[in-house]
């Protein structure tokens, strides 16, 4: 299927043109240029082919299993002793369990409401890591399959049934794509999407338990960033704006809720976010439209508020950042990527996309565009925002803010702070008061970051115009796709350290209208990638800004970062590796080939030992400790 030119990065230039901002590397060139950054690896060690020996399962005392994959007896062992085990599965998730510390569980995005992506996990260490085993690997098929019966493919050891809903007149699969989404696991299962598709999977030994299909009315299939958890039952967002719940123990349709119009351009790929009784829903649009998070009762599905990210009406703050109230309307600040919550302050904190139009300011003036490439604390109850802090002010090209911000209890200038922590796809890193909004540091993480010329009154970086996209063409770093993108960073209390993926490629920025009044959406440029400065594993020390380490990776890692108590961070290197550094000193430690990873890790306790879990494409790979 020919995918819509918002899904950026379909050839050079505006809208689709060049980089793809969202999910970088579906043009040609370097950094996503090419193979997909997030999808890389579909030669030797994708898709199982060529599996390094690292990721063990290949000698003596292993039993041949599906796909060619070797398992451990004892793990064998383990499926004989315990038939009754997958019996338990789906009971759910407590609204109040996610209030507690991330344990054997993953139970939300990010594991917790924190964003730190930390397990208080500690059996897999900087000792053993060297032993950790390939427990299984899967690999999903999207689409229609056959209703009520058995999908084209059953996972592992058997069909599962395919259940199929949505709004749409036909069975047309338009992407699948990759796995991109965090996996929850629950109660001894995993449950993953990609856009109109969801699963639950046994995590003991891959095998499918049921598949749910959504027949899609359009819209952008350009990634789905998982599933949030109400009890038993799952909500998942669809490519043409539908909020839909499931039961997770059968996976058979609750229902669905329009979240956004699609003819307005617009298209969801959030995971929900749960807290208490409200399900947080964002969504996306890449044309001048206005963004919005929006609350709905996780029983009924009935809207609760809706929260604008740009002024609406006369009198709204922001305004006045802005050439007209029209332009205010038409001005972005998307939500693209699911945020952290504060039980404390019972404050929701996330990240807003571009204005729009992106590269051109004929309609929406010289002002800062509040709030777009912001953190917003919005009351979960009211919808109401508390404080917010633009990372880009008028920012011109397109780096979001839409990074999930990291939430700490830490000591900053000898003193205890709430904190929220976030490195933006801009280059720089922010430290704020998370009960206050207030501005506490700003630092520059990103090695070839050239845009900017110092910080504002707030903090904020101070734009270099000079670093516009120019008739003549301006050299910038990052490019359009950003330091960072979408994937999730990670934080560890252990060692204090922030961990971000940095990429310091190069782009020039080419003004391809000089029409005073502008384009629309993300038109009026070309970018061509010229190069990199380097990519790396980064560790941030959040009381000074100051980078602790860097590691040095092939390429763009993917998907996203995982550290625990055991003293490990796990990430992909950009060469089709899943890798185990030390978290103190980012020395690896262990690393499997794979393929490109396309999700951020996870990590979980089932039966008394610890697996770690990671996406290549279609394929979801477990490994554990025997």
């Amino acid at each position: 299927m020919t995918m819509p030119r918002k899904d950026r990065g379909q050839g050079p230039g505006a809208r689709g043109q060049g980089l793809d901002t969202r999910d970088r590397g579906q043009g040609p060139a370097a950094r996503g240029h090419g193979a997909d950054a997030r999808d890389r690896g579909q030669g030797p060690g994708a898709r199982g082919q060529g599996l390094d020996t690292r990721g063990r399962g290949q000698g003596p005392g292993c039993a041949r299993a599906h796909a060619g994959i070797r398992v451990p007896l004892q793990a064998m062992a383990v499926f004989l002793l315990v038939p009754g085990l997958v019996a338990g599965q789906g009971r759910g998730v407590d609204p109040a369990d996610l209030l507690k510390p991330l344990k054997e569980s993953w139970p939300t995005y990010n594991g917790d409401y924190s964003g730190r992506r930390y397990s208080t996990l500690s059996q897999l260490n900087r000792e053993n890591v060297k032993t950790l085993t390939l427990a299984w690997m899967t690999r999903v098929t999207a689409g229609m399959g056959n209703p009520g019966g058995f999908g084209r493919r059953g996972g592992r050891g058997g069909g599962a049934i395919t259940i199929v809903g949505g709004e749409g007149s036909s069975d047309l699969a338009a992407g699948g794509g990759a796995i991109k989404s965090s996996a929850l696991m629950v109660d001894g299962t995993v449950y993953i999407t990609m856009p109109d598709n969801a699963w639950a999977i046994d995590a003991r030994d891959g095998r499918e338990l049921w598949h749910y299909f959504w027949k899609t009315k359009g819209g952008t299939h350009i990634g789905n960033r998982g599933l949030g958890m109400w009890n038993s039952n799952l909500f998942m967002e669809t490519p043409d704006n539908y909020l839909v719940s499931l039961d997770s123990k059968t996976g058979q349709e609750r229902w669905h809720k329009p979240i956004a119009d699609l003819s307005q351009g617009y298209f969801s790929t959030p995971a929900p976010i749960v807290v208490g009784n409200h399900v947080l829903v964002g969504t996306g649009n890449d044309i001048d439209a206005p963004g919005f998070l929006q609350s709905f009762d996780p029983e009924t599905g009935d809207l609760q508020w809706k929260f604008y990210t740009v002024p609406m009406k006369a009198g709204d703050p922001g305004l006045d950042t802005w050439a007209s109230l029209d332009a205010a309307r038409h001005g972005g600040a998307q939500t693209w990527i699911p945020g952290a919550y504060d039980p404390e302050t019972k404050l929701y904190i996330f990240g807003t996309g571009n204005p729009t139009p992106a590269y051109t300011t004929g309609t929406r003036g010289s002002g800062d565009n509040l709030f777009t490439c912001s953190l917003i604390a919005v009351n979960v109850d009211s919808g109401k925002m508390a404080w917010y802090f633009q990372t880009s002010p008028h920012d011109m090209h397109d780096w979001d803010s839409a990074q999930t911000p990291v939430l700490v209890d830490g000591t900053f200038n000898g003193k205890p702070r709430k904190l929220a922590l976030t490195a933006s796809r801009n280059g720089y890193f922010f430290v704020l008061d998370r009960v206050t909004g207030e501005h506490l540091l700003t630092s520059k993480y990103g090695e070839a970051t050239n845009w900017a010329k110092g910080l504002n009154q707030f903090g904020g970086p101070l734009r270099n115009p000079e670093k516009d996209a120019t008739v003549s063409g301006s050299l910038v770093s990052p490019t359009s796709g950003g330091t960072i993108n979408w994937e999730p960073p990670a934080y560890s209390p252990d060692t204090g350290l922030f961990y971000v993926a940095e990429n310091n490629a190069y782009s020039i920025f080419y003004l391809t209208d000089v029409d005073p009044r502008g384009s629309m959406g993300l038109g009026g440029k070309e970018e061509v990638g010229v190069g990199s400065a380097g990519d790396y594993l980064t560790a941030i020390d959040y009381q000074t800004g100051k980078v602790a380490w860097r590691h040095p990776y092939w390429g763009e890692g993917g998907g996203g970062l995982l550290t625990t108590a055991g003293g490990l961070l796990f990430a992909s290197d950009g060469g089709a590796n899943l890798v185990a550094h030390d978290a103190v000193t980012g020395k690896a430690l262990w690393n499997t080939r794979i393929g490109g990873v396309t999700n951020a890790p996870q990590t979980f306790m089932l039966d008394g030992r610890q697996y770690v879990m990671a996406a290549t494409g279609d394929m979801l790979w477990a490994f554990v400790l025997y």
